[in-house]
């Protein structure tokens, strides 16, 4: 898995989310808004303060965490 250095997560930023260099921009935030079709490039002109290595992480993070899941035991 490629680094994903720039998600942080704190309890004191946005309830601890996963954000972007400890900013108030969540991972969510990122991947909500491609999802809505918006390219990197107007994410980045809406949040001038962010790096396009953030949106490519917040990417990786969402996808890593997708193929996480917990399979119950079968109780005996």
């Amino acid at each position: 898995m490629q680094s994903i250095d720039r998600i942080t997560f704190d309890p004191a930023v946005m309830g601890g989310k996963a954000c972007i260099r400890g900013m108030r921009v969540t991972v969510g935030t990122v991947v909500g808004l491609l999802a809505a079709g918006h390219s990197p490039e107007e994410i980045l002109r809406a949040y001038p303060y962010l790096e396009a290595e953030d949106i490519t992480q917040s990417l990786a993070y969402a996808a890593w965490r997708l193929e996480e899941h917990e399979v119950p035991l079968p109780t005996p």
